[in-house]
């Protein structure tokens, strides 16, 4: 059965269309990375886990992917940060880039094939700015240079809004405070101010502007014309809407074939975002929620779509990602050591990874996806548990089957990337952290349990049972397994 055909929704266009890659085979992504002015938040972690996710995705389905994410470490929050905490606004932006690194990797984010910075693209900057003038597009004033948006007539055509609608509200304040010709022309270079870094350029010293950056560091990894464009739903005005009009009137060419754009983060019912003051620093939830599970709570929402994020959730989706480690590890020690050799296998265990491809194939429908995720933990745990056929030899070969569609889905969606035994007894130091338990005295309680059952009494058994209840009373399950008595932390005491 042939793979099925990659269609994604356009901004552009505001339909699905499918993936037409320009040179067969190979697709160049450019995602709009963070200003590095603060630590990441979670409603950023959320964009870029989508498009890490995606990238993910397109390549297990075979896709030479060159994958650019900027940064963006020349702004004017940058600025502003720099000043309040007296320091150098570049060694603040060098200094927040290793913060976000460290982050990203903490979340098992890809790193990109390139992450090209605004200070170390200036030539290309400059360039693009240069042939704007010269095609007539912009000009400079008073030491700035500016876009004159209504030279350009596609202005506006990636959100659809009118150019009308802006005018009411600009003055001639404006006007004269920034030497504009038109209210509504954005700046491609600022005149360097006091304190601020600046770079020597044919309009004297100064710094681009913010969407200028995009255009020069995208045509230069990525050429003129690339295929995909990414970025949350808050650029598309006037962030992209901008850099499609200066890039395409710079080369004539469009900019790039197709936009993609992921939802906002909700917290309390406002999107999340440091200029509300709303926000949670990615490190901190990780420091109490383990990592994958928060890649898992991104993914239960389609990426175009608003996320709500509460604690319960991310509770929630831990409490998932540890069923399917425990699933994991269930399988791997029964097949531990094992040959079943050649012979058939129950049902199709390969239906999972279609069902996963399905999904991601229309519109990186991630919900979709972990609904396959479940059928497959779903099949693995009752071939285990409560096996269908009695063929021992081909529950086994299917539990092998089954296992590795489980990998194929990992290196598709970034999950179950660990150890099961080493990721569940992370987990379980974290919840013991969390509610105060001493394993000691769990251990002991068990080992009492044992001798009272070994006793093979009904007091020694109503013994056992009273230690079973207590410890759950405590938030603490115990199973009995062929290897011996285990333990773990549950999210709820027993009612």
């Amino acid at each position: 059965m042939s793979a099925p055909e990659i269609r994604v929704f356009n901004t552009m266009q505001q339909t699905k269309v499918p993936l037409s890659p320009i040179t067969p085979g190979k697709l160049g992504i450019y995602v709009c990375g963070p200003t590095v002015y603060s630590f990441v938040h979670l409603g950023n972690a959320r964009t870029f886990t989508s498009f890490d996710t995606i990238v993910r995705y397109l390549r297990f389905r075979g896709f030479e992917v060159r994958y650019v994410r900027n940064y963006t470490d020349v702004d004017d929050k940058i600025i502003k940060a720099a000043h309040d905490a007296n320091e150098d606004p570049i060694a603040l932006a060098a200094r927040f880039i290793r913060e976000f690194e460290a982050d990203a990797q903490a979340l098992h984010l890809l790193p990109p094939d390139v992450a090209p910075k605004v200070s170390e693209t200036i030539p290309e900057i400059i360039a693009i700015i240069e042939r704007l003038i010269d095609r007539g597009f912009a000009y400079a004033s008073g030491g700035d240079v500016y876009f004159e948006v209504r030279r350009y007539p596609a202005y506006l055509k990636l959100s659809k809004k009118r150019l009308d609608d802006f005018v009411s509200g600009a003055g001639e304040r404006e006007l004269l405070l920034e030497n504009k010709r038109d209210p509504l022309d954005f700046a491609l270079w600022k005149a360097a101010k006091p304190g601020e870094p600046s770079w020597a350029s044919p309009w004297g010293e100064g710094r681009p502007g913010w969407h200028i950056e995009c255009s020069a560091m995208s045509a230069k990894y990525l050429g003129e014309t690339f295929d995909l464009h990414g970025g949350g739903l808050d650029l598309i005005f006037p962030h992209h809407d901008n850099e499609i009009a200066q890039s395409e009137a710079a080369s004539g060419k469009t900019l790039c074939n197709c936009w993609l754009h992921g939802g906002f983060l909700d917290l309390e019912g406002a999107k999340m975002s440091k200029s509300l003051g709303n926000v949670v620093r990615l490190r901190d939830a990780l420091a109490q929620v383990d990592a994958e599970a928060l890649r898992y709570f991104f993914l239960t929402t389609h990426y175009r779509q608003a996320l709500s994020f509460s604690d319960k959730q991310l509770a929630d989706a831990e409490t998932r990602m540890e069923y399917f480690y425990e699933t994991l590890k269930k399988v791997d020690e029964r097949l531990e050591g094992k040959d079943f050799g050649p012979g058939p296998v129950h049902q199709d265990p390969g239906r999972f990874l279609r069902e996963l491809d399905a999904a991601m194939a229309d519109d990186f429908n991630f919900p979709g996806a972990l609904g396959a995720l479940a059928g497959l933990f779903n099949e693995m745990n009752q071939l285990t548990d409560k096996p269908p056929v009695k063929d021992k030899a081909s529950v086994g070969r299917t539990l092998v089957a089954l296992r590795e569609v489980a990998r194929q889905a990992s290196r598709a969606l970034g999950l179950f990337e660990d150890v099961p035994a080493r990721w569940l007894s992370r987990r379980r130091d974290r919840q013991v952290t969390r509610y105060g338990i001493d394993p000691q005295q769990v251990e002991a309680a068990i080992a009492a349990r044992h001798a009272a059952r070994a006793e093979k009494t009904p007091e020694g058994f109503k013994a056992a049972d009273q230690i079973r209840a207590d410890l759950k009373a405590q938030r603490v399950e115990i199973m009995d397994t062929p290897q011996g008595t285990t333990w773990k932390v549950s999210a709820e005491p027993a009612s």
